[in-house]
């Protein structure tokens, strides 16, 4: 089976207004047999969002709309394709509780889900990680170092990892190395290597699953799928399931992501 477990909608405040035709049509004419739409969901009660556009998640208003549409479109398609309603959600520290109260009131209506980190707090300030290198850079600056802003995330994602979210926590975390993003802008030394390894042992502890996300690759200061080809390797030693992701925010995304994978995955 072919799989695409992580992909955005017309929903998504900063993607594009590609119909969730598109994005269908598109995974049918690439093969896949089976997606999940993970759009960002409306970001906790009382989180302010950082990045200038406040584009984050959708508003909580549209949530109502979405669930709708995506279960227009199982019916639609259900003898083509099967169609996964969920929702990617951001682990934030410090709103776990009112993270928990969304996830008790929409979990059941979800088909599959991804919990991810996208937010770094440093004392009492939040930061999107992943918004733009020249934010970054401010992000390096607040902490000191470029050491103590990885640290920061890999931490972080080991929180989510272990954090007691109720019954509807998402079974899958996402992209655990968005940090490397801009890795070629703003390199770092360190590896991390023990700090990921518990990160893959509480994963494997847990029994969560992977984003195996195709998205830093057609960025271009990262150029690295999210996790890396070593974690990946790593991580199907210890048995932790990998889920494909294109994370496309377009619709022509979903099958390049894939053809950019499968040829790094031939060179190499």
């Amino acid at each position: 089976m072919k799989r695409d477990g992580h992909i955005h909608t017309p929903f998504c405040p900063h993607g594009s207004t590609d119909s969730l035709d598109a994005y269908i049509e598109q995974a049918i004419r690439d093969g896949f047999t089976e997606i999940t739409f993970t759009e960002h969901a409306p970001l906790p009660n009382g989180f302010v969002d950082p990045t200038p556009n406040k584009d984050s998640g959708m508003p909580f208003e549209n949530l109502p709309l979405y669930f709708e549409a995506i279960s227009k479109m199982k019916e639609k398609y259900k003898k083509h394709i099967r169609i996964n309603r969920g929702l990617e959600i951001d682990y934030i520290e410090g709103y776990e509780y009112e993270t928990t109260s969304f996830l008790n009131k929409y979990g059941p209506l979800l088909d599959d889900a991804i919990l991810s980190v996208h937010f770094l707090k440093n004392e009492s300030t939040y930061y999107c990680l992943d918004f733009s290198d020249t934010h970054f850079e401010e992000i390096i600056q607040s902490f000191g170092s470029i050491e103590k802003t990885y640290e920061c995330y890999y931490n972080t994602v080991l929180r989510s990892i272990e954090a007691n979210l109720g019954t509807y926590k998402p079974r899958r975390i996402g992209h655990i190395t968005l940090i490397r993003k801009f890795q070629k802008k703003f390199p770092c030394s360190n590896p991390f290597t023990e700090l990921l390894e518990n990160i893959l042992h509480a994963t494997k502890n847990a029994e969560l699953q992977l984003d195996y996300n195709a998205a830093g690759l057609r960025k271009p200061l990262c150029k690295q799928t999210y996790p890396s080809k070593q974690l990946v390797q790593r991580a199907m030693q210890l048995n932790i399931p990998l889920i494909y992701g294109s994370d496309a925010h377009i619709s022509s995304d979903v099958g390049k992501q894939y053809q950019l994978l499968q040829t790094q995955l031939q060179a190499n």
